[in-house]
C-alpha cells in the first residue's frame, strides 16, 4: 500500500478540529443538532481513513458496516420513546466501553513484544472499558425498572470492593509482567466487569443522571487509553474531549444538587437522615375547568417540566397551550433544572421535539431571580426539582440542593396522576402550600382539556 501518512495525518487534524467545533456547538440547544452532525461527520471520516490506512479489511466491508450501523442507529432513534431515552444513552455509553475493551484485548492478547507502556495503557483501557460496559448495563436496568432503582447494599460491601480493587491491581501487574499468559487477560476482564456492577449497585435511581454523565466520561477515557496503545493521535484527542466534557458535565450536575461526586457515589452507604419537621396543610385539588379561568387571566406563566411530562408525552399538548396563552397576551417561559428528568439535558430534548423555542428555556438560577413575578407556575411531572424541603427541612435527603422555587409563584398548578413521591422517594411540602392546587390525572389529557377550553 502506498504511503499516505501525510494525507492521513492531515485528515486526522481536520477531524480533530471538527470534533472540537462540534463539541462547542453542543454547548447550546440552538446549535446542538449542527454540532452532533459535525461530530458524526468527523467520526465517519476518521473511521474510514483509519481502516484504509491499516489495510485491515476491504472497502466493501467498511461500506457494509457503515450501512448496517447507520440502519441500527436510525431504527433506534425512530423507535425509542422519550421516556426510554436515558436508558438508550446509557446503553450507548456501554457500547463505547465495550468497543474500547475489545480493542484493548485485541492489542495485548497473544503478543509478547509489546513495550511496558503499551501494556499498561492497554490494561487501563480494558479496565475502564469493562467498568463502563457493565456499569452502564446496571444503570440501564435501573432506569428501565428491570431492577429496583434504590441503592443496593449489603453487609461487608465496602470490604468486598476493597478486595476487588486490590485483585484488579494485582492482575494488572501480572498482565504487564506476564503478557504471554492469556489467563490474566480473562481474569482482568472478569474482575473489571464485576467492578462496574459493584460501582453502580449502591447508587440510587435519583442519581442516575450523574452516573450516566460519569460513565460517558469513562467511555471517553477508555478510548483515549486505546489511542495511546495504538499510537493513534485522533483517538487520543477524541477520547480526551469526551472524557473531559463528561467530567465537566458531571461536576455541573453535582453542583446543581449541592453535593460532591464522592457523596453521590457513596450515597447508598450513608445513614438515612430524617427531618423532625412535619409537613402541615391540606391538599387542594382543582379541576381543569377552574384552572382555565386562572390561566386566561394570567399575564405570565412559568412551565416547569419533569420526567412525568415525558411519561405522559405531554410536550406537544403543552406547546399548543403555550401558543394559545401567548395569543391571549401571556408570556410563557420554561424553567429547566440541571437534573430534571433521568439524563443530562432530558427536558431540553423533550421540548425540542415539540419545537419549543430555545429562547423560552431558562436555567434554574435565571428563573429564581424573578420567580415571584410569575402569575402561574405549571409544574408538569416534576417533583424533586421543585421541592421546598431543600430549603426548609433540615435533615431532608435533599436539604441544601438548589431547586426551582416554584412555591414562591402566586399560583402553582401541579399536574400529577396521584400523590406518589418523586424518583428520590421524598414527600413534597409544595403540594400542601396555600397557593398550590393539584390537578390530578394524565398530564396530556389535562393539557388537552385546557387547549380545548382556550380554543372554544
Amino acid at each position: 500500500m502506498k504511503d499516505f501518512s501525510l494525507l492521513i495525518n492531515a485528515v486526522y487534524v481536520v477531524s480533530a478540529i471538527l470534533f472540537i467545533f462540534g463539541l462547542k456547538l453542543l454547548s447550546h440547544p440552538s446549535s446542538a443538532r449542527k454540532g452532533n452532525l459535525l461530530s458524526a461527520l468527523a467520526m465517519f471520516v476518521a473511521v474510514v481513513v483509519t481502516l484504509l490506512e491499516q489495510d485491515i479489511i476491504s472497502f466493501d466491508v467498511i461500506v457494509a458496516s457503515i450501512v448496517i450501523g447507520s440502519a441500527i442507529g436510525v431504527i433506534a432513534a425512530k423507535k425509542v420513546e422519550m421516556t426510554a431515552m436515558p436508558e438508550l444513552v446509557s446503553l450507548f455509553n456501554g457500547i463505547g466501553g465495550l468497543a474500547s475493551l475489545a480493542v484493548a484485548y485485541a492489542t495485548i492478547i497473544g503478543k509478547t513484544e509489546l513495550s511496558v507502556l503499551v501494556l499498561i495503557v492497554s490494561f487501563v483501557a480494558l479496565l475502564i472499558g469493562a467498568i463502563t460496559f457493565s456499569g452502564s448495563v446496571i444503570a440501564w436496568a435501573k432506569l428501565s425498572e428491570r431492577m429496583v432503582g434504590r441503592p443496593i447494599v449489603f453487609k461487608g460491601q465496602a470490604i468486598v470492593n476493597f478486595v476487588l480493587i486490590s485483585a484488579i491491581f494485582l492482575v494488572g501487574f501480572l498482565v504487564v509482567t506476564q503478557p504471554e499468559l492469556s489467563t490474566w487477560h480473562y481474569l482482568a476482564i472478569g474482575l473489571s466487569l464485576l467492578m462496574g456492577v459493584m460501582f453502580v449497585l449502591p447508587i440510587g435511581g435519583a442519581d442516575m443522571p450523574v452516573v450516566i454523565s460519569l460513565l460517558n466520561s469513562y467511555s471517553g477515557l477508555a478510548a483515549c487509553a486505546v489511542g495511546f496503545a495504538l499510537e493513534n493521535n485522533l483517538l487520543i484527542v477524541a477520547g480526551a474531549l469526551v472524557g473531559a466534557s463528561g467530567i465537566i458535565l458531571t461536576n455541573i450536575m453535582c453542583k446543581a444538587m449541592n453535593r460532591s461526586l464522592v457523596n453521590v457515589l457513596t450515597s447508598g452507604f450513608q445513614p438515612v437522615v430524617t427531618s423532625e419537621m412535619e409537613i402541615e396543610g391540606e391538599i387542594t385539588p382543582l379541576t381543569p375547568d377552574d384552572a382555565y379561568y386562572v390561566l386566561e387571566a394570567a399575564q405570565s406563566v412559568l412551565v416547569i417540566p419533569g420526567y412525568g411530562m415525558a411519561v405522559a408525552q405531554a410536550q406537544h399538548s403543552m406547546k399548543e397551550l403555550q401558543q394559545l396563552l401567548e395569543n391571549n397576551g401571556a408570556e410563557v417561559s420554561y424553567a429547566i433544572h440541571p437534573v430534571a428528568g433521568r439524563m443530562p439535558g432530558h427536558m431540553n430534548v423533550l421540548l425540542a421535539e415539540a419545537d419549543v423555542s430555545y429562547e423560552q428555556l431558562f436555567e434554574m438560577d435565571e428563573v429564581n431571580k424573578r420567580i415571584e413575578s410569575f402569575d402561574v407556575a405549571l409544574v408538569i411531572g416534576a417533583n424533586d426539582v421543585v421541592n421546598p424541603a431543600a430549603r426548609e427541612m433540615k435533615g431532608s435527603p435533599i436539604y441544601g440542593m438548589p431547586v426551582i422555587n416554584a412555591d414562591l409563584v402566586k399560583n402553582v398548578f401541579v399536574l400529577k396522576r396521584g400523590m406518589a413521591s418523586g424518583f428520590a422517594g421524598i414527600d413534597n411540602p409544595l403540594f400542601f402550600k396555600s397557593n398550590c392546587r393539584m390537578i390530578f390525572g394524565d398530564a396530556k389529557d389535562t393539557l388537552g382539556h385546557l387547549v380545548r377550553q382556550f380554543a372554544d
